[in-house]
């Protein structure tokens, strides 16, 4: 492609070994020597880039700037000057252009201009590609010698970070390649999972990660002193998600601390979330504070103690048990947060519970216009990081970093496409959970699934004594044998949650402070 640059300067003649170069370079110039003939070129010409002159008499090269972002407002516009005042640079940075160079100027700092606006994209993506291949080999050849979970822990966020940059190119030939590597590496992620999870619930020496059940206790309790601390669970959120908030978040705080925990098994609300809180397993959730946990078999909201569970987990560790603790469903709710934060930073240890994120991934399995707009992960993020900024959840974080106070972001599990129908067989009390399956003599290819005989042995309860439970396998899904092609098509390519997955169960935890 031969790009068309438009070239505005009085002292064009001057400027004639540059445009040479240029053209030798394989751009297409037309030059004038006012801000009148720049327009006038303009509206009767398509450009791919316009270098324009501060300087030139009559119409100054700002008055020439504004008019074309007025009419021709995508046109990229480097301003060239010999003033370096700072406000001039101000009102033309202000105005929108893409890049700003000082004369005297060399044939090598235009033509480093001209490539970063015009073949930035190209560039990107040529690199981000031949950066993938060069490490596809080594990701390859590392997914048989994972043995520690940190292992897969740094794993997962190499493949998350190709996908999201090729994602961002305009290139995109590599994602099938990354695509079929990554559904490699949650095989051997359910593998190890499967061959692991019971040692890390029943021996606490051995080398294990942080679990869902731990994570107050190690990461949060410790903080509670001077400052107020702010934990804030956004429910369902991915890591790939919060990688495409932190640019936001970082406007506002320190981060000083980006770190992962694994989420226990079923990676669901029901479970995850209230071990959290607890700090314990499902078990012992049932068997210490049996008034605060609803089992599979009865109808009640499973979610609807936390708070109770959180002041048991503080008493537990010997720290006050006084928080506050609000839970986000609706716009005025999250206002009413956001409009009494000095008085919720009264007390020492707060919790705010987002849910959005989550309703939204229930919304788009059942609302057609929802999957339209979210056919990927990449559309996703995209409107994860849409909601966010116009969320309640923004302006509490705004409304936070004008105060001294410690902030904590995390989640209680993720979600993964689910792609592969696997069946099971389940009686009419078995759960309806896409991820895992919670029942009396289920049945099921072992091999298809981690089938947990004995549920006390990884930290779960049961209804009766012969309850077992199912976990699915990276995408897999699981579908009845009735009607099952109508469940296919209904459930296939959803994000789900409940089982083994990169996504599901690596997920982030983020610690940030006030810039003050």
């Amino acid at each position: 492609m031969k790009y068309k640059i438009l070239w505005a300067d009085d002292e064009i003649d001057l400027l004639k070994p540059h445009i040479l170069f240029l053209e030798s370079k394989g751009y297409e110039i037309t030059s004038v020597n006012s801000g009148a003939d720049a327009l006038e070129k303009v509206d009767r010409n398509d450009f791919d880039l316009i270098f324009l002159d501060e300087n030139m008499p009559g119409m100054t090269g700002l008055e020439t700037l504004n008019y074309i972002k007025s009419t021709h407002p995508n046109v990229p516009v480097v301003m060239i000057t010999k003033n370096e005042e700072e406000e001039i640079m101000e009102e033309a940075i202000g105005s929108k252009i893409s890049d700003y160079l000082i004369k005297p100027l060399n044939p090598n700092q235009i033509l480093s201009s001209a490539k970063k606006i015009l073949d930035n994209k190209r560039l990107i993506s040529d690199r981000t590609n031949q950066g993938y291949q060069r490490e596809f080999q080594e990701l390859s050849l590392a997914l048989g010698d994972l043995n520690e979970h940190y292992d897969w822990a740094e794993l997962y966020k190499k493949l998350l970070y190709w996908g999201m940059e090729i994602d961002k190119s305009a290139d995109k030939s590599m994602m099938e390649v990354l695509s079929m590597q990554w559904t490699e590496a949650n095989d051997h992620f359910a593998d190890f999972v499967e061959s692991k999870y019971q040692g890390w619930i029943q021996e606490p020496s051995a080398p294990r990660p942080m679990l869902s059940h731990r994570v107050l206790q190690k990461k949060v309790f410790p903080e509670i002193g001077e400052e107020p601390v702010v934990l804030i669970v956004i429910d369902n959120l991915r890591y790939d998600q919060w990688e495409v908030l932190e640019p936001t978040v970082a406007e506002l705080f320190s981060i000083k601390g980006k770190d992962h925990y694994f989420s226990i098994l079923p990676t669901t609300t029901a479970y995850a979330r209230n071990s959290l809180f607890a700090g314990l397993l499902p078990l012992d959730i049932a068997k210490r504070d049996p008034e605060y946990w609803v089992g599979e078999d009865e109808d009640e909201g499973k979610n609807n103690f936390e708070h109770e569970l959180i002041k048991r987990n503080l008493d537990r560790a010997g720290l006050e048990p006084k928080c506050t603790y609000s839970k986000i469903l609706q716009v005025a709710q999250g206002k009413h947060v956001t409009d009494h934060i000095s008085d919720l930073l009264q007390s020492p240890f707060n919790v705010l519970v987002y849910n959005f994120v989550d309703m939204l991934s229930h919304a788009r399995t059942d609302m057609r216009m929802i999957r339209e707009l979210t056919p990927d992960e990449s559309a996703y993020r995209s409107l994860t990081k849409s909601w966010f900024l116009h969320s309640s959840l923004y302006d509490t974080l705004q409304a936070l970093s004008n105060h001294k106070v410690k902030v904590m972001i995390t989640t209680d599990h993720g979600m993964i496409r689910a792609k592969n129908p696997v069946k099971i067989i389940g009686d009419k009390s078995t759960n309806t959970n896409l991820r895992y399956k919670q029942g009396k003599n289920l049945g099921l290819n072992d091999k298809e699934a981690f089938h947990a005989m004995k549920p006390e042995l990884i930290g779960l309860p049961k209804v009766n004594v012969s309850t077992t439970f199912a976990f699915a396998r990276g995408e897999d899904f699981f579908v009845y044998p009735n009607n099952y092609n109508h469940y296919v098509r209904h459930y296939k390519d959803t994000f789900q949650h409940g089982g083994i997955s990169m996504e599901e169960m690596i997920v982030p935890f983020i610690t940030l402070s006030s810039r003050g």
